[in-house]
């Protein structure tokens, strides 16, 4: 394995130098691209075709590659544990925990024992971006100058990162940084990553069933909440049954979130339970390390890795020596105990079920391919043609045995804590066909997903099932669903977009509530200009508008009281939001409330010349330069946006806050590729993009969906070929 490492490395090095292609490669690549035609549409969607799927494979990383090779490569660099060659000594240890998990030299033997069918796919994608390059000859990547067809099995699931994220960076610093491993005294229960200091991430599904839709045809809502410009938007046909349209990880190779003919599926972020840290009993014997397992001293294993950094344009290198037991790698320590962590381990199974669930043809197909259990961050939101609407909470879920608290580190020395198998699929928290007649989940707890009644019961689960708690967007959602009877493709949108804020239901109250009693004390008075500030807020309908100085005033307050609150949390404790929410208003006083009502009065006065701020004027969309780290500019030009972050209940989510340099407040993370489908004998779907297909500023695709996204409108998906050639703005082959 280590010599496998060495010359992994040493490839990558020669690699980087030059950037060369040999003519049999390239005579190889370019018969390939005559078997694949790309079509853009006039807002710059590439529908790609190809005689085989790999032929799309290789079409849908070339103009990936095209769009925004800098994701690409970007991805691949995290992927691969390489980011500090690039970005500095700073990623250092998030490269070391990515690699502690899964590198080069593993993945290169999984590729070697792939199907057929896979190396086909895995080999198409490395070409395509290769070729790419190939012809793109004044493009300068950072550091990737050729893909190999094992990445992928780097990089299986549609998140980058996947669980491995949630592995705490500075537990994990603080271990592989010492000489030697000095007691940890903080508890570190499992990272929560709903921490309230945080811009909600996730994602929003709905499923529509017959007899709630007024076609009597399932529609479903793709509403995934990401960092803005995460994934493109592509169509992938093929002769062998593949047609997929949706959204796309940069780098990968599979319809992440989106549908076919016959069915589509939204996947959301999950706080299923799928991975458990091991407190592990180690001790030093004829200066190596043992672990203790079942009442005996085993030699622990190490390894030796060699991660490479730039600092001041010099390239340098740290050696790490690692640690692991069958659990898995050391990833910190606790007391006088090593922690490990065990979570899904199978690239391969993973990658198969990502890309199979995309000819799923209905409800059996696609159960069918989840029996891989290669997903372990998401849910999934699912509906056919033929009638079905679906939902399953998680997929990879370890059987546990009963008596250990699951949401704390176990016991690693005994046999007692060891996973039992997986669920089976029929096992996990799921409803099929509830008779509410819709689904939804927004990142929350399944046991509201079809609502009162319909929903699946708490107790019939293990509880490391679905630890998941609600959240404001979740009880919106049921409320939304819940009063209409029939819906349609607008008024599933309309839904999608509902303006309401939840998260302020209990806040304002307790603020009027704080108010009266201030003032109805005995010469009790509330600090000056708050009075008028109590008055607008209390004519708020808590819906959000672009044109609303309430929900200026409100958010705001909201978030200078949220950072007075969160300096009285326990260490180490983190709240979702709603519980949150309950402990701003239990932990803050009267006079606190009203002091930071007056303060965000003055705050906005400063800033904008009068408290009584249009939300659209400060919040806003803006895209100046196309790069993965944008910046924001007061003074160039920019959208009002009405919708807003969804740690409110706002299910339409736009994180933004200001930047360097700004008053204003620019967004970053929310609704990202956006679509409604119905499915009936014929799909019609509509969707839209953060901003537009291209990352290029001189691109007319750069912004063009802009209008319609800051304004909660739609376009028409053009999903059959006919349909494509009434609306075609280029069509060519890769290399053209």
């Amino acid at each position: 394995m280590r010599k496998l490492s060495v010359f992994l490395l040493l490839l990558a090095t020669a690699e980087a130098s030059a950037q060369a292609f040999t003519p049999a490669e390239m005579a190889r690549w370019q018969r390939q691209a005559q078997r694949v035609s790309i079509v853009r549409d006039t807002w710059g969607v590439p529908h790609i075709t190809g005689k085989t799927d790999a032929d799309a494979v290789f079409g849908v990383l070339y103009t990936q590659c095209e769009d925004d090779f800098a994701r690409v490569e970007d991805n691949y660099l995290t992927a691969l544990g390489r980011q500090a060659e690039v970005q500095g000594e700073a990623a250092l240890y998030e490269d070391l925990r990515q690699r502690l998990f899964l590198d080069s030299a593993r993945a290169v033997g999984i590729y070697q024992r792939s199907p057929r069918w896979m190396k086909d796919l895995l080999h198409a994608f490395a070409d395509g971006a290769n070729y790419y390059l190939a012809t793109h000859p004044t493009v300068r990547p950072k550091l990737l100058h050729r893909f190999q067809p094992w990445m992928p099995l780097l990089f299986s699931e549609g998140s980058i990162g996947g669980n491995v994220s949630v592995v705490p960076l500075d537990r994990l610093k603080a271990f592989y940084s010492q000489p030697k491993k000095t007691s940890w005294q903080a508890p570190f229960p499992k990272a929560d990553p709903l921490r309230a200091d945080d811009e909600p991430v996730g994602s929003n599904g709905f499923a529509i069933g017959a007899s709630k839709s007024a076609s009597g045809h399932p529609l479903l809502l793709i509403n995934p909440h990401t960092s803005f410009y995460f994934r493109s938007e592509v169509q992938m046909t093929s002769q062998q049954g593949l047609n997929a349209y949706g959204a796309v990880t940069w780098g990968q190779f599979f319809i992440y979130q989106g549908f076919n003919e016959k069915c589509g599926w939204m996947h959301t972020s999950s706080q299923a339970d799928s991975m458990d840290e091991y407190l592990e009993t180690v001790s030093e014997q004829d200066g190596k390390y043992v672990y203790q397992y079942d009442g005996k001293q085993l030699a622990l294993p190490t390894d030796t890795l060699t991660l490479f950094f730039t600092r001041d344009g010099q390239r340098h290198k740290r050696r790490f020596t690692t640690y692991r037991t069958p659990h898995g790698p050391v990833v910190g320590q606790q007391g006088d105990k090593w922690v490990t962590v065990k979570m899904m381990d199978t690239p391969l199974e993973a990658l198969e079920q990502s890309y199979l669930r995309t000819k799923a043809k209905d409800y059996a197909s696609f159960r069918e391919v989840m029996r891989l259990n290669g997903n372990a961050s998401n849910n999934t939101v699912f509906a056919d043609n033929s009638g079905n609407i679906a939902y399953w909470h998680g997929n990879f879920m370890p059987r546990r045995p009963a008596g250990h608290d699951w949401n704390q580190p176990v016991d690693g020395s005994t046999k007692a804590t060891e996973w039992q198998g997986l669920h089976k699929v029929e096992e996990l928290v799921q409803v099929k066909n509830p008779a509410s007649g819709f689904i939804q989940n927004c990142n929350s707890t399944p046991y509201t997903v079809s609502g009162p009644g319909s929903s699946p019961e708490r107790l019939s689960y293990p509880p490391y099932m679905a630890p998941d708690a609600e959240n404001y967007r979740g009880i919106n959602a049921v409320r939304v669903l819940s009063r209409k009877k029939a819906f349609t493709l607008d008024t599933l949108i309309a839904a999608a977009d509902d303006p309401h804020l939840a998260g302020f239901e209990e806040l304002l109250p307790a603020l009027f509530n704080d108010y009266q009693l201030t003032i109805d004390a005995p010469g009790g008075t509330a600090p000056e200009g708050t009075a008028a500030a109590i008055e607008v807020l209390r004519g708020w309908n808590l819906n959000y508008s672009a044109i609303s100085t309430a929900q200026t005033l409100a958010i705001y307050w909201a978030e200078r009281l949220q950072r007075l609150a969160r300096t009285r949390l326990p260490a180490g404790q983190t709240l979702s939001y709603i519980p949150f929410t309950q402990f701003v208003i239990t932990h803050t006083s009267p006079e606190e409330k009203l002091t930071a009502l007056a303060e965000t009065q003055a705050e906005l006065k400063r800033d904008f010349g009068s408290w009584q701020v249009p939300w659209g004027e400060v919040n806003r969309y803006q895209r100046l330069t196309g790069k993965i780290n944008e910046t924001f500019d007061d003074t160039q030009p920019s959208r009002p946006v009405a919708f807003t972050s969804s740690a409110w209940g706002s299910l339409a989510a736009f994180g933004a806050h200001t930047w360097p340099g700004t008053k204003k407040r620019y967004g970053y993370v929310g609704n990202s590729f956006v679509a409604v489908v119905e499915f009936g004998p014929r799909v019609v779907a509509r969707s839209v993009v953060t901003g537009g297909a291209s990352s290029q500023p001189a691109s007319p695709h750069f912004t063009d969906q802009a209008p319609l996204y800051c304004e909660g409108k739609f376009k028409d998906v053009w999903f059959y070929p006919e349909d494509v050639q009434k609306h075609v703005e280029k069509s060519y082959h890769p290399g053209q």
